[in-house]
């Protein structure tokens, strides 16, 4: 499903250069899904993990229920409803280095878990501003050590702007953040991921800006603002970590997604508003294949997921003179 390229040079001067590294980009490489409620149909689908290459998990939202990947199975399990293994608008999806599934049963104001391909393991979580219960869940993430963190929104009176982290079956550890602009502060956190190394990323939506902290909440920095340049956003809301360390976001307000260094340095983008390959209307949630070799991103308004894999861009003389070779 990879798209050819053909190298055209272009030869105008004879001279000799040494040529420099290709600058590395994330192009274009599959895509499935479309609007419906056939298994490989999506109904606003929201987020999705990629524990192993090739096995991809996805909340489709709008239809109550999670839909599970392999190169050789699809598992679809959830209805709408209160009952165990039912869903009232799933959100964020992680899977833990066990196999345990843990999806945010947004509407619902709660948290279940699963097995690999779907039984219904347990739950935890009420609607509140207490310890261990939500207001407007969206986010999850599982930590090298087995905590889950989770990211809640808001609330009507500003409440819930946190992040709480819970062990592996629900017992409350911790929690930190309230609503502002300050250092360890948020505006409708969203999406949640920690790195190998234990660093937690927040994607702080309405600040249009990234937080990152220690396991138990220590701010550490922060980057981005309002805005379309390059390390800006318009209300982000997903965050993946690839194996190399380097930060993915999706910034659905301008089309695309962007990526970073571990400390926010710019690294590179792509997307624009479309249906075509390698647009979206709504990119939400994204994941980093294992490997590093593919990123997934659910292209929610599209009712898809679409893939895209690292390929050189370009290859530029590092000398100068008038020798191009482009990738077309």
């Amino acid at each position: 499903m990879g798209t050819k390229k053909r190298l055209t040079v272009l030869l105008v001067a004879s001279v000799s250069f040494a040529v420099s590294p290709a600058a590395a980009g994330w192009v274009y490489e599959g895509k499935w899904g479309s609007k419906g409620s056939g298994e490989g149909q999506f109904y606003y689908p929201c987020d999705l993990d990629v524990p192993r290459a090739d096995n991809v998990y996805v909340t489709d939202a709008a239809n109550d229920r999670v839909q599970y990947f392999t190169p050789s199975n699809t598992y679809v399990w959830g209805t709408r409803g209160s009952g165990d293994g039912e869903f009232y608008a799933p959100r964020g999806i992680a899977v833990s280095g066990d196999d345990i599934v843990y999806v945010v049963d947004g509407l619902n104001q709660r948290i279940q878990y699963f097995s690999r391909t779907g039984s219904y393991l347990g739950q935890w979580g009420s609607r509140g501003t207490g310890n261990g219960q939500f207001i407007g869940p969206t986010g999850i993430a599982v930590a090298p050590n087995g905590n889950v963190y989770v990211a809640a929104a808001a609330d009507a009176t500003g409440s819930n702007h946190r992040i709480q982290y819970f062990t592996p079956s629900g017992s409350f550890l911790g929690k930190w953040g309230s609503l502002g602009t300050g250092n360890g502060e948020f505006d409708r956190p969203y999406g949640v991921c920690v790195a190998p190394n234990g660093i937690v990323y927040v994607v702080d939506d309405h600040n249009c800006r990234i937080q990152y902290f220690t396991l138990s909440g220590s701010f550490l920095g922060k980057w981005g603002s309002q805005g379309g340049g390059d390390g800006q956003f318009l209300y982000p809301l997903g965050i993946a970590i690839a194996p190399n360390g380097d930060v993915f976001v999706t910034d659905p307000g301008n089309y695309r997604v962007q990526y970073f260094t571990a400390i926010g340095s710019f690294l590179g983008k792509f997307g624009s508003y479309g249906t075509g390959n390698g647009e979206f209307e709504g990119p939400i949630g994204i994941a980093v294949s294992p490997n590093g070799a593919r990123v997934y991103v659910v292209d929610s308004d599209n009712h898809r997921v679409q893939y895209f894999k690292e390929s050189p861009t370009s290859i530029v003389p590092s000398s100068v003179g008038r020798i191009k070779a482009l990738f077309r």
